[in-house]
């Protein structure tokens, strides 16, 4: 039979994706047996107590029930400038929430996202070259299915990676081409050893055809430099790779050295002939920021220097799905175009926008501080994203633990964790790592006021665990 797993596509079987793996399925088991599990496995803010931003859901509210607009007393209930925007973004679909957009997405939300990058960067964005996407995933989905043609094209991803990247690449039967950020330089990327990747990939018969960059980091919370940057472009340039900037987390930032700033806007600065040949496709959603609105699904792609055939195709492949998530597209239009000073909600968007981030900013600094106060673990401070990527140093008696058991050691130590606290996380196993050297991921959205806590548990987990299977044969290191 078709579906008998030994019929099944191998590029399925193949296909991993650890972030809802063995640990999360083994949370779930504990979760129906009574166990209280904490879900630091996914950046999934609003699951973790975070409080939905107040002006756009209720511009959504009125645009999923449009009759509350013809309700005298709607303006008792609503404040004008959110019945306003609800009208507005009405206007602009062909029967409402219900109806089926263009497949690239509302044109005049793509509009407000156009703007909202000149506003950025202060160079022109056309919005015929922006698609609306279920979230940045269903875009990096989109774009890696034009890019790879087989087993002998290579993306070049950072490691480690975000596994979005290697899953996809696996589904569509494509060559993941590793470059390794440096821990011991805050998780820094080194030209020469990108160089070094493609050498290789190359001697074995690889075409690599586009490089990955994630700005911040996920999961390593690194923020890239503007000279970082460049060197990328200049590399992309000289060796004729695409670059797809996955730069969700581009409002993450929590830490002032190093600002965020956009691939498209340091390429521009280039000038000529970067600026005019280097192609590239940025990618952004609602789910990351301050707005938190994973399961809303709503996510955008910008293509520069893409030529107009390939655009076309491009849009071929989003019409198989007819239309991107209408209310997403909307949120969308909401996060590139807020409230602005003067407006009746300013105030309150203000206000709550930067009290998350103020929040994570200090969360950021708890969980680092409180990983490097354990023993043999030793964590980068989060400069961005939502997460946080300590080293763990497990001894050799775990090492030999974890073998006995059938277990990759990180994913035995995670697995001991999850039963000990209920705190559930990712290993590094999942997002690429060096050999013998071992890491797990954590968002760091867990409530402020339960993370001294949550680390609490995690030290006195780590430490009892360290003291169990340590001996004089060392440790797992860089």
């Amino acid at each position: 039979m078709a579906l008998d797993y030994d019929a099944l596509n191998e590029n399925v079987k193949k296909c991993q994706y650890a972030v809802r793996g063995e640990l999360y399925l083994r949370a779930s088991e504990l979760q129906k047996e009574g166990k209280k599990i904490i879900f630091t496995n996914v950046g999934n803010p609003h699951a973790l107590g975070q409080k939905p931003l107040t002006f756009p859901r209720q511009v959504v509210a009125l645009c999923q029930a449009p009759f509350l607009l013809d309700d005298p007393n709607v303006g008792m209930l609503f404040p004008a400038d959110a019945i306003a925007r609800a009208k507005h973004y009405l206007s602009l679909t062909s029967g409402g929430l219900g109806a089926y957009s263009d497949s690239r997405g509302l044109p005049g939300v793509r509009k407000e996202v156009a703007e909202f990058i000149e506003r950025r960067d202060g160079y022109p964005s056309d919005p015929e070259l922006i698609f609306l996407t279920d979230g940045a995933s269903k875009g990096v989905m989109q774009i890696l299915n034009c890019v790879i043609r087989g087993e002998r094209d290579g993306i070049l991803v950072p490691v480690p990676q975000y596994p979005l990247y290697s899953a996809t690449i696996s589904l569509l039967g494509g060559s993941l081409v590793p470059y390794y950020l440096d821990e011991s330089e805050n998780w820094g990327l080194d030209v020469n050893n990108l160089r070094q990747s493609v050498a290789q990939a190359r001697s074995q018969g690889i075409s690599v055809r586009a490089m990955v960059i994630i700005n911040p980091g996920n999961p390593t919370g690194q923020c890239l430099s503007e000279a970082n940057l460049r060197e990328i472009l200049r590399f992309c340039y000289n060796e004729k790779l695409v670059l797809l900037g996955d730069e969700v987390y581009q409002q993450n930032i929590y830490q002032d050295e190093r600002p965020f700033i956009s691939a498209k806007k340091v390429l521009m600065d280039m000038g000529s002939p970067f600026s005019k040949e280097v192609q590239l496709v940025s990618f952004h959603t609602v789910s990351k920021g301050y707005w938190g609105e994973c399961g809303q699904r709503g996510g955008y792609f910008e293509m520069t220097n893409i030529p107009p055939r390939v655009v076309e195709e491009i849009y071929k492949v989003a019409s198989i799905a007819l239309s991107p998530n209408v209310s997403a597209q909307i949120f969308m239009g909401l996060m590139v175009s807020p409230p602005k000073p003067g407006d009746i909600s300013y105030d309150q968007f203000a206000r709550e926008s930067k009290g998350i981030l103020e929040s994570l900013r200090r969360r950021a600094k708890i969980m680092t501080d409180g990983f490097n106060s354990c023993k043999n673990v030793v964590c980068n401070f989060t400069e961005g994203a939502m997460y946080s990527f300590p080293q763990i140093r497990l001894p050799p008696g775990a090492l030999q633990a974890a073998k006995q058991a059938g277990k990759v050691p990180d994913v035995f130590y995670c697995l001991k964790l999850l039963e000990a606290t209920g705190i559930s996380t990712v290993p590094g196993s999942g997002f690429g790592q060096k050999e013998g050297v071992f890491h797990l991921r954590t968002t760091i959205l867990p409530a402020e006021e339960e993370m001294p806590e949550i680390m609490d548990s995690f030290k006195k987990f780590n430490d009892e665990f360290m003291t169990q299977y340590e001996n004089n044969f060392g440790y797992s290191r860089m």
